[in-house]
């Protein structure tokens, strides 16, 4: 009688212990977590980088089409681009712009160089390294704006493409402005529905724009400005506010959700294997108990 309950109770274990699994439960953080302040005292920060090959694959230019004539800026560039890495657009070789390749294909609006412009479009990975360029597209501009006997075009560009910071704390970018008549006004839209910042500036060159990000995420930044006369420039740049990027739709900031799935295939699995179980363990038992019996009778 022992063997035989044995028997039985071992095959019904063995399935109790396949359908463990069936339930899991997932607990985490349905934002981000809870953000700490570094450095802390007595941590010691460690960064490193995995040394990888630069993107084999960069990105095109679909519109707009070789030899256009534009007379107003800023124009769209249109193209395809790997997902994840960082596009610069390059106007006789100098920065005009930067996207951030999300879903293949990109569009970003950038200033033209007077004259002829030959466009050039870059990705780049988080190591900051280049992909093949893409094929090169010419363009003209005719400036229509009213530009005094004298002065150049007015632009701004940045040595930046991106830059990142922590949430709640200041994201400084340089700029540079370039020809025109001072003094200036610029305008940075950092792209996450705050009040644009503004800056004037007397004279030509470098200028820093401050911006504190509230959330985590990727933002596009559009910088504007104008000179003494009007003549404007446009530049457009990609801004990383460091952590968690978006939300479990419904959590709020520092909630976490308890989120219960059951894995319902192993259980119809094992359900027809404890069935058998039982059966062939009871089958087993009365033909113990058959064979006790016909020994009692020999007796």
């Amino acid at each position: 009688m022992i063997n035989c309950l044995t028997f039985r109770h071992l095959l019904a274990l063995c399935c109790l212990l396949l359908t463990v699994p069936c339930l899991v439960v997932f607990a985490g953080n349905a934002s981000a977590a809870v953000p700490v302040e570094n450095p802390q005292d007595g941590s010691i920060g460690v960064e490193g980088r995995i040394p990888s090959g630069p993107p084999s694959v960069g990105a095109t230019i679909t519109t707009p089409r070789n030899g256009q004539t534009f007379t107003d800026i800023p124009i769209a560039v249109n193209g395809i681009c790997p997902k994840g890495l960082l596009v610069k657009i390059f106007s006789n070789n100098v920065f005009v712009g930067s996207v951030q390749c999300e879903t293949g294909s990109y569009t970003i609006q950038i200033d033209l160089l007077s004259g002829r412009n030959d466009l050039v479009a870059r990705a780049f990975d988080s190591l900051d390294q280049s992909s093949p360029d893409s094929g090169v597209v010419t363009v003209t501009f005719n400036d229509s704006q009213f530009n005094p006997f004298g002065t150049t075009q007015f632009t701004i560009t940045s040595n930046f493409a991106q830059r990142g910071a922590n949430p709640g704390q200041r994201l400084v970018w340089p700029i540079i402005l370039n020809g025109g008549t001072g003094p200036y006004a610029v305008s940075a839209d950092w792209g996450d529905g705050k009040p644009s910042s503004l800056i004037s500036s007397e004279f030509t060159g470098d200028i820093d724009l401050n911006h504190v990000y509230d959330k985590a995420g990727t933002y596009k930044v559009i910088i504007r400005g104008t000179d003494k006369n009007g003549l404007s420039a446009f530049l457009q740049l990609v801004a990383v506010a460091n952590g968690a990027v978006t939300s479990k739709p419904g959590a709020q900031d520092g909630s976490s959700t308890i989120i219960t799935k059951v894995l319902w295939l192993p259980a119809l699995i094992c359900m027809p294997l404890l069935m058998a179980s039982f059966w062939l363990g009871r089958r087993y038992e009365l033909a113990v108990l058959r064979k006790q019996l016909e020994r009692r009778e020999q007796e």
